[in-house]
């Protein structure tokens, strides 16, 4: 009996062991053809183990291979790499509330920017001692390929439509930058110990009401992190004034300037007013318009009288208070604020037929958007970004305008720091006014503006404290005070703070009251020179600051954009020193002879007219000169249809 049963049950094995070799097959070839790069399984465990090590040398290793891809691309679009990285937060100091003039101590307003490594924190990358085991190498092969795989449709979706080639500086990407494409949420960073009250510490209270009526007599800060690394020494590539200006004439005479959809009667205008500006008369001795000042007195004059002639503005109703039509009026993002204010109350250039309107105005507030949206601790704004992005996607269904031209044709300006990176994608094709204005980095020469960053103190009386000492009375060489933001404060007072007693050079200034106390508003009044610094970012109010004291402004600050680049003549009125050059500032400032120092100390008393607040706009001033920068790019931006 056994024997009957013995045949059988050998046939059935063989057949199990047929089916497993055939099983196995058939993994072995999908891996093969599949997965080329390992195990299926061994990766899943070695990435499980790598991530909850909180192992970020993975994402270094995966970008690297792709520095070179990403650079081709966005420099093949007039755009550097650090265009396109990913949501930049920051930190921003400003402790001045009170209305005094003794306060005037601390302008910057900068924001953070905290050095971050591949592991998204603010510490360094800790380097480890264990040889790769095959998971490990099996694992850093994928995230290569995945990597490679979601980098390209980022950058390219990330890239303005319409900038042409060679327009913008083209840089080197370095790895750990480009690392920063993917988007990384778990970064930390420091508050500046220096900085007032935070939001995220008002929150706390529950008294939001509170906390946006204070704001409006003390803007308060906040500290927020920053996703892209920011290099800790002055930069080697530095774009000069002149290069600048080239910049602007390449893409104003591209030919990839984006033409409109369907033509318009306000397009065939703005031609004429093209054609009119560049055969502008010749303007000899002009009672108001000083020629040495500006690039060619003629073309901007002549460019001034047709905006005032013919330039209607469309301004949108949509958007809720107060991140849309709510003007914050003093502190460092008063620029924003004035102009909108000034611009929603004009009856000059405002239209509310918009088959007449040569611009279209976004009424929005970079300030009260990350008051209003930013979430405390989520080291993100990406919230802010798509809150704007739906805004415009409101706008482009009920109207056509921004169809028209892709939005070409409107502009928006903003004053907080992060403006650059929030409105880089979906406003690309705009023309953006921004404070933030960086050569190397978001601005596009031909098409933005650079906004003038002004500090208001007191919005009843923006003129209050205007004016300095003359030229012949001014006994300090050079001044400057502020906190320590970015690498380059603390350089410059690592070769100048009490080392000089002509070079008053200084950290945050104390607080002082009475008659006859050197506060930072008269040491600006009395000094020959005043340093505008930058912090974290390039811009700060002290270029303005130094104007409105009439004491000549030294920018030190690589690729800092100066406002009215379009129409001014900077270095006539202005000192450029390269951050490298910090060691030498004395020596620098002692060359300029005496007769040259005073020339320019009566331009900046000269050129003062056009950054000045005025409650009801005058002529020439800074909210025209704003507005005119904005129409001088489109006008320039047209081509013959």
């Amino acid at each position: 009996m056994g024997n009957e049963f013995r045949h059988p049950f050998t046939i059935e094995i063989w057949k199990l062991l047929w089916f497993i070799g055939l099983a196995v097959a058939v993994v072995l070839t999908f891996q093969h053809f599949e997965l080329p790069y390992g195990n299926i399984i061994s990766s899943l465990s070695s990435a499980r183990k790598d991530l909850g090590a909180g192992n970020g040398n993975l994402l270094t290793h995966a970008t690297s291979s792709t520095p070179e891809m990403v650079s081709n691309t966005t420099q093949s679009n007039g755009l550097n790499t650090t265009a396109i990285s990913p949501d930049r937060a920051q930190e921003i100091d400003n402790s001045h509330g009170t209305d005094t003039p003794a306060n005037l101590v601390d302008r910057n307003e900068d924001s953070t920017l905290e050095p971050v490594n591949s592991l998204g924190n603010g510490s360094a990358p800790q380097e480890t001692e264990r040889s790769l085991s095959r998971e490990d190498v099996t694992s850093i092969s994928e995230n290569i390929v995945a990597s490679d795989a979601r980098i390209a449709p980022i950058a390219s979706e990330l890239l303005p439509v319409d900038s042409p080639p060679n327009i913008t500086l083209q840089m080197n990407a370095e790895p750990s930058t480009i690392a920063h494409i993917v988007p990384v949420e778990s970064n930390t960073s420091k508050v500046d110990k220096d900085a007032a009250p935070s939001l995220e510490n008002d929150g706390k209270t529950g008294d939001q009401k509170k906390e946006l009526t204070l704001l409006h007599n003390n803007p308060s800060v906040t500290s927020f992190p920053e996703v892209k690394k920011e290099p800790q020494t002055p930069s080697l590539e530095v774009v000069s004034i002149s290069e600048m200006k080239n910049l602007q004439l390449q893409r104003w005479s591209s030919p990839n300037s984006r033409r409109p959809r369907w033509p318009s009667v306000v397009d065939q205008e703005l031609l004429n007013a093209k054609s009119q500006i560049q055969n502008a008369p010749i303007v000899e001795n002009d009672p108001v318009l000083y020629a040495p000042l500006y690039r060619n007195v003629s073309m901007f004059k002549k460019s001034y009288e047709l905006m005032e002639d013919i330039l209607k503005v469309y301004i949108y109703k949509e958007g809720e208070r107060p991140i849309f039509h709510q003007p914050l009026l003093n502190g460092i993002y008063a620029s924003e604020g004035w102009f909108m204010k000034l611009l929603e109350g004009n009856k000059k250039f405002v239209t509310k037929d918009s088959k007449k309107a040569h611009l279209f105005y976004l009424p929005f507030s970079s300030r009260y958007l990350e008051i209003r949206l930013y979430v405390p601790n989520s080291h993100s704004h990406r919230n802010l970004i798509e809150y704007l992005k739906k805004y415009l996607d409101m706008i482009s269904e009920k109207y056509p305008f921004w169809n028209r031209t892709q939005g070409a044709d409107h502009f928006l300006a903003a004053c907080h720091d992060w403006a650059p990176s929030e409105t880089r994608q979906h406003m690309a094709n705009c023309i953006r006014a921004l404070c933030n204005s960086d050569a190397k980095e978001d601005f596009v020469f031909g098409k933005d503006a650079s906004l003038p960053e002004t500090y208001v103190l007191t919005p009843e009386n923006p003129l209050r404290d205007l004016g300095g000492k003359p030229a012949s009375k001014r006994s300090i060489l050079a001044f400057f005070a502020g906190s320590m933001h970015g690498y380059l404060r603390t350089i410059l007072l690592q070769h100048w703070e009490n080392k000089d007693p002509d070079m008053k050079i200084f950290g945050r200034l104390p607080k002082v009251k009475g008659r006859g106390k050197m506060n930072y508003a008269r040491y600006m009044k009395s000094s020959k020179y005043c340093i505008c610094a930058k912090g974290y970012e390039v811009n700060s109010p002290r270029v303005v600051e130094a104007i409105f004291y009439e004491c000549v402004p030294v920018i030190i600050s690589d690729n800092f954009v100066p406002p009215f680049l379009e129409v001014l003549n900077w270095e006539s009125f202005a000192v450029f020193v390269l951050e490298k050059d910090i060691p030498n500032l004395k020596k620098i400032l002692l060359s300029i002879p005496a007769k040259k120092y005073r020339r320019m100390q009566t331009r900046v008393k000269r050129v003062q007219q056009h950054f000045l607040w005025h409650s009801r706009p005058v002529k020439y001033d800074v909210f025209h000169m704003i507005l005119h920068s904005i129409w001088y790019n489109r006008v320039f931006q047209m081509q013959p249809i």
